[in-house]
């Protein structure tokens, strides 16, 4: 009988046990969370990542607008701490292929662009530890826009294949008062600049690395409409300067101006006509 009983407190045990370990934190998303393995490699996930300044706040509206327009229904939450160290909030859910990440860096006031881009990488690696992803998307405000090239800096053999490019506010070469006036910068017809700062010149590995025909990219930059032919903090030259580095080994390239007092570069990511040309280039 107290053999008995001793068994019966085992098993009682190791369910608690099993219990405990199934337990989750607070998740962003309400939906049904990911419960089969073999569903972990249908999806592909949307990045978003901020300016520098910022946090995921700047993120938000256009996540919503995705949202908005059917394409999932799940939002998560990546937080990178200075040191690089990665934490998920909120988790993929069952049979919602298309989730979002909103990336935030704690450390949004370092002008390292290499530091951006590990952190980027450090994201990239915590989701395909996770979930095992094979293919991802990242949408980039400002220097966000740095983090996601410097990412691409990386060796690529290892991690998920990125599909869809998005740059919104991209300061590819310099920006205004560093280094850029407006109407001072010049680009050739193939988009290069006549002179280059020295992270646009770190990039050029780019025009040999960038993934041959894997990544559609879509560049998205604001002119105020007042003569200084930029976002009043960007040029459009050096948002466009992106066209030498990656068009010719992209799977697809394409501008999209945006114009008015709205294209200001820190009323890009609150933008209607941003959301819906964002909506419309990851929704097809």
């Amino acid at each position: 009988m107290k053999k008995r009983l001793m068994v019966v407190l085992g098993i009682g045990l190791l369910c608690l046990g099993l219990a405990a370990c199934g337990k989750t934190g607070k998740t962003v998303s309400s939906a049904k969370p990911v419960a089969e393995s073999s569903t972990v490699s249908k999806y592909q996930p949307t990045l978003f990542f901020h300016g520098w300044g910022s946090s995921y706040h700047a993120e938000q509206q256009m996540a919503q607008s995705l949202v908005a327009a059917g394409m999932t229904k799940t939002i998560t939450r990546a937080t990178v701490s200075k040191q690089g160290k990665v934490t998920l909030s909120g988790q993929f859910q069952k049979n919602d292929d298309h989730p979002i990440v909103e990336v935030d860096f704690q450390d949004n006031r370092n002008s390292n662009s290499r530091q951006w881009g590990q952190w980027a990488k450090a994201t990239v690696v915590k989701l395909q530890q996770t979930y095992h992803i094979k293919t991802f998307n990242m949408v980039g405000h400002s220097m966000g826009n740095m983090a996601i090239m410097f990412y691409l800096l990386e060796n690529q053999s290892t991690l998920p294949k990125l599909k869809k490019q998005v740059d919104i506010a991209g300061h590819f070469n310099g920006i205004l008062g560093m280094g850029d006036e407006p109407n001072q910068m010049k680009l050739t017809r193939e988009g290069k600049p006549e002179k280059m700062q020295s992270d646009y010149r770190a990039l050029l590995k780019l025009r040999r690395t960038y993934p041959k025909n894997q990544i559609a990219v879509l560049n998205i930059y604001g002119d105020k409409n007042d003569g200084s032919h930029s976002d009043g903090s960007v040029s459009n030259a050096s948002s466009k300067s992106l066209r030498y580095l990656i068009s010719k080994r992209a799977k697809s390239y394409q501008e999209q101006k945006i114009i008015g007092a709205n294209a200001q570069h820190s009323r890009l990511h609150d933008n209607k006509k941003v959301d819906q040309l964002l909506v419309n280039f990851l929704k097809n």
